[in-house]
């Protein structure tokens, strides 16, 4: 019998969530022995490193049938059909789509199936039962974006925001519980913007709501990256008063400095970020917050970047996703006066660095305590706040809910034992 179709992921959680659903595709649709690469489109060295991935698969596997899709693909398709080792490209549209596998599984090689991303008009939600690891599943509610940060590629690769309903995405996470996932994570490409273009526009934070009074038996809900201007009321009340919902969140920061936030066409100011994480620290103490920021974006000064680096203490980040700019052909950002790439990649090594002292400080002051954990596979635990423990002695199994105490710190990461 052949061998079932490996799915190789790139970037964010929605794309670990859509290979999920690529994988039983392709499966139902006999389209096995293929190795398919879901591609990032977010940075060039994520395209970069696609092709390195792509290449090197060929040399160790010179049989496999590569098929490749994802971001970069709908973005860039011909660059990767005009690869040797490509035997097809999809859409980012197809990708989801059944009747695309079962062609790709009777048809020869070297077939491109991608189109207009921003015709796409389905909603989100693909029917999973279950994820391999019972410890979380990931939950798409959305997917594209109507904002046009000036930076950004992934409108032009995700197509316009589209919403699940949310009866559609209540009875998806019963099935998830049901089959024994103990925390749901929520993605999509802007999941803040949950809601516009569904019947009587509800919001995020009505959504959160029904589902976590719909499904008692959730044991944690997390949110993936999150824009603050968009959290709604009834959003920050879930946040800050269900402790179901865990105590981290992720905000689509992207700089600390306002000139430049107005000229990446961001919607917030650093004086609101701040003044949110503050609101909600208020509220619930235990909440951490990480962020994503990009260093050396064009035109930025010393003093620019300065602000970026002080907004970490300010607004007490933890987890720093960074990225040194990365100027993306047909973005208004590449066409902005572009600093030097040494530069950039100096100060993204300086954010690293800043980030790295707030994650270990706040690792540091967990020492010592009990906390409930979600047993993962390989002997680890993941605390709400999203810090990762490594369990010395005899481990559960994945999904189980744990009490761990704290005895260390080790790197990015705690040690500690079940009790």
């Amino acid at each position: 019998m052949a061998d079932p179709a490996e799915i190789i992921t790139f970037g964010c959680r929605l794309n670990a969530a859509e290979s999920e659903t690529m994988r039983r595709l392709a499966d139902g649709a006999g389209c096995r022995d293929a190795v398919v690469i879901n591609t990032c489109a977010v940075t060039n060295e994520a395209v970069r490193t696609a092709r390195q991935r792509i290449r090197k698969l060929k040399r160790e596997r010179p049989e496999a049938r590569i098929i490749v899709t994802g971001c970069a693909a709908q973005t860039e398709p011909g660059g990767f059909a005009a690869m040797d080792e490509v035997s097809a490209v999809i859409g980012n549209q197809e990708k989801l789509d059944a009747a695309q596998w079962k062609a790709l599984a009777e048809a020869a090689d070297d077939i491109i199936r991608v189109n207009d991303i921003m015709s796409a008009r389905d909603t989100a939600g693909h029917m999973i039962d279950g994820y391999g690891d019972r410890a979380r599943a990931f939950l798409q509610i959305q997917n594209g974006c109507d904002h046009r940060c000036t930076f950004c590629i992934i409108p032009y690769g995700r197509g316009n925001s589209r919403s699940a309903p949310i009866a559609q995405v209540v009875d998806q996470a019963r099935r998830l519980v049901d089959n024994g996932h103990r925390e749901l994570v929520l993605t999509g490409v802007d999941i803040t913007s949950y809601g516009a273009d569904l019947d009587g526009a509800p919001k995020l934070g009505d959504l959160v709501s029904e589902l976590l009074d719909a499904v008692p038996d959730l044991y944690r809900l997390r949110l993936s990256s999150v824009d603050g201007a968009e959290i709604d009321a009834a959003l920050f009340e879930r946040i800050t008063g269900d402790e179901r919902v865990a105590p981290y969140l992720h905000l689509s920061l992207q700089a600390g400095d306002n000139l430049i936030l107005k000229r990446m066409k961001r919607r917030h100011s650093r004086e609101q970020a701040i003044e949110l994480c503050e609101a909600v620290r208020a509220r619930r103490p235990e909440v951490a917050f990480g962020a994503d920021i990009i260093a050396g974006f064009p035109t930025e000064t010393e003093e620019m970047f300065r602000n970026s680096l002080d907004i970490v203490d300010e607004a007490g980040l933890t987890y720093l996703h960074v990225f040194p700019f990365s100027p993306r052909e047909g973005t208004p950002a590449a066409r902005m006066p572009q600093l030097p790439r040494a530069e950039v990649k100096a100060r993204a090594a300086r954010l690293r660095e800043k980030g790295d002292a707030a994650l270990h400080g706040f690792l540091d002051g967990l020492v010592g305590r009990e906390e409930d954990a979600i047993q993962e596979s390989g002997g680890r635990a993941r605390l709400g706040n999203f810090a990762p423990v490594r369990l010395e002695g005899a481990a559960g199994a994945a999904g189980e809910v744990v009490r761990v105490g704290i005895t260390g710190r080790e790197g990015g990461g705690l040690v500690g034992a079940r009790l």
